[in-house]
């Protein structure tokens, strides 16, 4: 489709204006004023809490591992009443999100909408750092329908925090997918979807004029698949790139390194395409899948590391973009568990860079720079008798761990460090780590017929140190035995979010596929 190029953005309603270098100064004043405004704050690294696992951690067992990992932003896709009252007191900065399928209603309804500001912010603030509100997912690309309401709830929920004097401290927007960017490559050419025009003008000068920002979901493997091999992997992933190999914007001359920074450039002259030039970008989802089935033969650890690790040294390093050079770009990475439960294909299932019982997928190659997500967690998780266990079950588990689990339990006798104290739930914490770093902490080697359970809370006490502590370089053994394990599962909350992540060959990957010439 022919549109106008974007050399011509704003002329025409700029027709009192006399002269191209008086413009040219306006311009170069608002962009170096909101660079100015944007740098102020350094970027940061959060992540997305998806709830689609079979055995979903405890929020207590969540925020543990937040705070272990350094982790200081999340997003939920809902406002979970018993997950904000476990992010309390901990000065963790919260999204919570309105979801989907209340949209409808919120956005109808302006009582609607206060009260579930009341129910789902005002109940928790200020105990709960709730810095932001999602108003829906993707809604212009997964709920069509709900589109005409989208503007009018993200109002409804604003009016709602300006009544409780919360303006100023919790921002509304609404995430959305990259596709509905259109002829996106090269970025400067690039524009909004013009059927969402009706709804994308009045959203952004929401945005604008709430002093919010720009919610987008980035997903450079989708991009890369979807190419057909026009895109080269180095360039989604991130790796470096001889000068020969980059991509060049032919409009204004910009040199581009990675699909990230490619797609966030194109969403900023989208917004300039609509006379928006002052409103910041922060990306609510991206990363890459560690597995996949036959047909996914790019989602794997290594490439899940490699992007991984090179997106948070781009964001933490204010990098920015070439459009806005050393402009924070904070970045919700996608996501924080592996989701068993989430349909569709294997990678869809393995995003995270946890297994549920707290165990990293991967170690991000960030180890020993003191930053967020850089700790080793495999010397920071251990295995205990759960809280109000039955006793006998209990005994019956311990009987077995220091019997045919083969476990050391002689610092148990009467006499030695972890006799005392003298219980049958110390007694089985003890047993039960022994067991799971003893098999690696593989699945299924911390339950115990129910009974036992993950945490990253250090057990132990005293002169009573767990086989978890003291950083003991652990290995999978080759035993057997296997610890008892229940038969039964438990489902955990299914999450109303359903992401759209390259269901469909969008616009993106066709710019992609036809600016590859860039690369041969």
């Amino acid at each position: 489709m022919c549109h106008p190029k974007i050399e011509t953005f704003g002329l025409n309603k700029m027709k009192l204006i006399k002269g191209q270098s008086f413009l040219l100064l306006l311009l170069l004043i608002s962009a170096v004023s909101a660079a100015g405004a944007a740098a102020a704050e350094d970027g940061f690294i959060g992540v997305n809490i998806g709830t689609d696992l079979s055995d979903m951690p405890d929020p207590t067992q969540v925020v543990a591992l937040l705070k272990a990992q350094q982790i200081r932003h999340v997003r939920l896709y809902d406002a979970d009443r018993a997950m904000l009252l476990a992010l309390a007191n901990t000065g963790i900065r919260v999204t919570v999100s309105v979801p989907n399928d209340q949209l409808l209603g919120i956005g109808q309804s302006n009582a609607t909408a206060a009260n579930w500001v009341s129910r789902n912010v005002i109940a928790h603030i200020p105990a709960t750092n709730i810095t932001a509100i999602a108003v829906g997912s993707e809604v212009l690309t997964t709920l069509p329908n709900a589109a005409p309401v989208l503007v009018s709830a993200m109002n409804f929920i604003q009016s709602a925090l300006v009544a409780s004097n919360l303006a100023s401290q919790i921002k509304v927007s609404t995430p959305h997918s990259s596709s509905i960017i259109l002829d996106s490559f090269p970025p400067s050419q690039a524009f909004f979807n013009r059927t969402l025009e009706p709804v994308m003008v009045p959203l952004l000068k929401f945005l604008q004029s709430t002093g919010s920002f720009l919610m987008l979901n980035v997903y450079p493997y989708y991009d890369y698949v979807q190419s057909n091999g026009a895109i080269p992997l180095d360039y989604a992933l991130f790796r470096p790139l001889p000068p020969t190999k980059e991509a060049v914007d032919r409009n204004t001359l910009l040199h581009y390194t990675n699909v990230f920074d490619a797609v966030v450039d194109a969403a900023y002259f989208a917004m300039s395409y609509l006379n928006f030039t002052n409103i910041p970008i922060i990306i609510t989802e991206s990363g890459w899948p560690s597995k996949g089935d036959s047909s996914e033969p790019d989602a794997t650890l290594d490439n899940a590391n490699t992007y991984n690790s090179n997106l948070i040294r781009h964001v933490l390093n204010n990098t920015g973009t070439p459009k806005h050079p050393g402009i924070a770009l904070s970045t919700y990475i996608y996501e924080l568990y592996n989701e068993d439960l989430r349909p569709g294909s294997i990678s869809e299932k393995n995003w995270g860079l946890f297994n549920a019982n707290g165990v990293p997928v991967y170690i991000l190659h960030l180890t020993g720079s003191g930053t967020v997500l850089a700790n080793d967690t495999t010397n920071q998780t251990y295995c205990v008798a759960k809280e109000g266990a039955d006793k006998k079950l209990l005994q019956a588990a311990l009987d077995w761990a220091c019997g045919p689990g083969k476990v050391d339990c002689n610092p148990l006798m009467q006499g030695n460090p972890c006799y005392d104290p003298d219980t049958v739930v110390a007694h089985a914490s003890y047993a039960f780590d022994a067991y799971y770093h003893k098999m690696g902490m593989t699945d299924g080697t911390c339950d115990f017929n129910g009974v036992a359970t993950v945490t990253t809370s250090d057990p132990s006490h005293n002169s009573c140190i767990f086989p978890g502590s003291g950083g003991r370089n652990r290995t999978t053994t080759n035993g057997t035995s296997l610890a008892p394990s229940s038969n039964s599962t438990v489902s955990g909350c299914h999450s109303q979010y359903l992401n759209e992540k390259g269901v469909l060959f969008n616009s993106i990957t066709l710019g992609l596929m036809l600016w590859g010439v860039a690369f041969l």
